[in-house]
This record gives structure tokens, C-alpha cells and sequence, in this order.
């Protein structure tokens, strides 16, 4: 399975498990992920998008959006789509 870097996390509240993202590249809910950092390295499936507290199905190049993550994660940890 490849992987495309799609963004980045800029921060995380951890009362709610919410990792705020900076895209690169488009988002889908359903999309399949993987977030990578110094001490961050999962898999998940995208089930909850926002942005502006909206939820969306859809997020674009430049979009910040919020997504609920399984685990922690940290500030500049790195999103990637995983493309089958």
C-alpha cells in the first residue's frame, strides 16, 4: 500500500481527541490514514471532519480541519492517505 503525505498536525485537544490538521492535499471522511511522528505512529480511518466546527465530508489543499484521532498526537506529526 503507498502512502501520500497530505499534512500536517498543528495541535491536539486531548479532551476531546481532536488533532487539528494542515492540508496539503485533499481529505475524505472514510479515507484511510497514517500519522507519523517522533512518538506517533498509527493507522485509522477518517470518521469525523470538520472544519469551523462543521462537519464536512470533504477537505481541500490549504483546509484546516479538525479530526477525531484514536491516539495522541503532536504538533507536526505527518499525515498520510493511504492509497491501495
Amino acid at each position: 500500500m503507498q502512502e501520500k503525505e497530505i499534512g500536517k498536525i498543528t495541535h491536539y485537544y486531548g479532551n476531546i481527541s481532536v488533532g487539528i490538521v494542515e492540508l496539503t492535499d485533499t481529505l475524505k471522511r472514510g479515507d484511510s490514514i497514517h500519522i507519523k511522528g517522533h512518538t506517533s505512529d498509527f493507522q485509522q480511518t477518517v470518521e469525523s471532519l470538520q472544519i469551523e466546527h462543521q462537519d464536512v465530508s470533504e477537505a481541500k489543499a490549504g483546509d484546516v480541519v479538525g479530526i477525531k484521532v484514536i491516539q495522541k498526537v503532536h504538533p507536526n506529526d505527518k499525515i498520510y492517505k493511504l492509497i491501495p
